[in-house]
């Protein structure tokens, strides 16, 4: 009997600690299986919205899939059906566009910033996701004692500063509000010397939420770019519905570990992938004549390359800055700060 009473003990010891490894983990990524505290704050935030109809339950299935996936793909996000970082702060920047957690709100948010107080030594008690007295007096606590304003409201300041003690504070994750300015970069003496040629990056689209790699090949005005593969070929295809088109899209580019907002149009030109680079040819693609194959990467099905500006970039004929593609410029820059890619 007395062992029998030592195994029930341990295999609830073992319970516990399961379960408080899954509700850490969780706070960063949620998927299908799952089943915890995380969730139903996920579910009630999903409610809200009017995307959950069912009972909260606290376990991640089929319908909780749906319901995320439905969120993503009216913000703009990847709509794989997996709640993460992007997927927690749009829902926070929906639900909560102030950016405060303050006294009498219930939700995730408010159950990861008691995880991290604990974590930090300012909150005592388990974390419950609702913001009371307790909370309150633990914001205060922190705020006071990193001489912060004392008003028991978690804001940018106190995000930004809790983020960064808990080492979360240089990734994407933190939960400080991010500005469109951060994304915008100029081209010339800032993403010239940042994307150099010869460098890859990914291109996503934040319509489809299409991503695909490229590679800098030409370009002095802006980024003449080719896809690197066949693959990235056919990706970057399906975004312009099948075929090809001058229709610039927002995207946002990512290289050297830098998210910068851009332009791109969706027409390969200036070469062919059949002939050697920078070979003399009568007729290149895109409706182009007699030149120089601009054409360096060979296996992508592209003929060519097609373009990507940025901030303040010009065309390479007319040496001018092209408004169609600056106001996409500003639309994945104000996109990638709402969603805060």
């Amino acid at each position: 009997m007395k062992f029998r009473k030592i195994a029930i003990l341990i295999t609830l010891i073992v319970s516990v600690v399961f379960l408080n490894t899954l509700t850490v983990n969780a706070l960063s990524l949620l998927k299908e299986g799952m089943e915890n505290e995380a969730v139903k704050f996920l579910q009630k935030d999903l409610k809200e919205l009017g995307y959950f109809d069912c009972g909260v339950t606290g376990f991640f299935g089929e319908i909780t899939v749906n319901a995320v996936k439905n969120f993503q793909r009216d913000n703009g996000l990847i709509q794989d059906g997996i709640a993460g970082t992007d997927t927690f702060n749009g829902i926070n920047r929906v639900l909560r566009p102030d950016n405060l957690l303050k006294d009498g709100m219930e939700n995730l948010q408010v159950f990861i910033l008691q995880k991290d107080l604990k974590e930090l030594g300012f909150f005592e008690v388990e974390p419950t996701g609702y913001y009371g007295d307790i909370t309150v007096a633990a914001v205060k606590k922190f705020q006071a004692y990193y001489d912060l304003l004392v008003d028991g409201i978690a804001g940018n300041s106190t995000f930004a500063l809790v983020d960064k003690l808990t080492g979360r504070g240089q990734s994407s994750v933190s939960r400080a509000a991010t500005q469109k300015s951060d994304y915008l970069v100029p081209w010339f003496d800032g993403v010239d010397n940042i994307f150099k040629v010869g460098m890859t990056a990914k291109v996503y689209d934040i319509e489809t939420g299409r991503s695909f790699t490229v590679k800098r090949t030409y370009g002095t005005n802006h980024a003449d770019v080719e896809t690197l593969t066949a693959k990235d070929t056919e990706i970057m295809k399906k975004i312009y519905g099948g075929s090809w088109s001058w229709a610039r899209r927002a995207i946002i580019v990512t290289v050297a570990g830098r998210n910068i907002a851009a332009s791109m149009n969706g027409m390969p030109h200036c070469g062919s992938d059949k002939y050697d680079a920078n070979v003399y040819l009568k007729s290149r693609s895109g409706g182009y004549g007699a030149g120089s194959n601009l054409d360096a990467v060979k296996g992508n099905d592209m003929d060519g390359h097609f373009c990507i500006h940025f901030l303040k970039s010009r065309t390479h004929g007319t040496n001018t800055v092209d408004d169609d593609h600056q106001r996409a410029v500003q639309k994945a820059a104000q996109w990638a700060a709402d969603s805060r890619y």
